[in-house]
């Protein structure tokens, strides 16, 4: 499926006091890579949107492996994971130098703008599985 690396480095903001990026900041990283990977594919929010739909989040699912601290440049690869024709996964692979720091899941469903579920037109889901 297709992927894509997105290069993060933790801030000072995303720290507690003992300078360990906070877990509720992950998901946003995730939605860095997640955003940067239809960006890539020609599909931005912007553009699925004027399409008339959305990709709403029903679940998330992290796994927390090792501490990313401040200033700890990140690499994250996100991969297009399980691709139906109403719903996508998107999976998330989180390093700082060689260490796993995280992996995750996002899995989103496509509703219209009365968040009814909807199928996803064929030229989304080709781009989705383009290599």
């Amino acid at each position: 499926m297709v992927s894509h690396t997105s290069y993060i480095r933790v801030r000072y903001a995303e720290t507690d006091a003992m300078q360990v990026a906070h877990h509720a900041t992950y998901p946003i990283w995730f939605e860095v890579g997640r955003g940067e990977l239809m960006h890539e594919l020609g599909l931005p929010y912007t553009e699925i949107e004027a399409q008339g739909f959305y990709l709403m989040l029903v679940n998330l699912e992290v796994k927390y492996r090792s501490s990313a601290r401040y200033d700890d440049l990140l690499r994250l690869e996100t991969r297009v994971g399980e691709l139906k024709t109403r719903s996508m996964s998107f999976e998330y692979t989180l390093h700082s130098g060689d260490t796993l720091v995280a992996t995750g899941t996002t899995w989103h469903v496509a509703t219209d703008k009365q968040y009814r579920p909807r199928t996803l037109p064929e030229e989304v889901i080709a781009r989705l599985r383009s290599e």
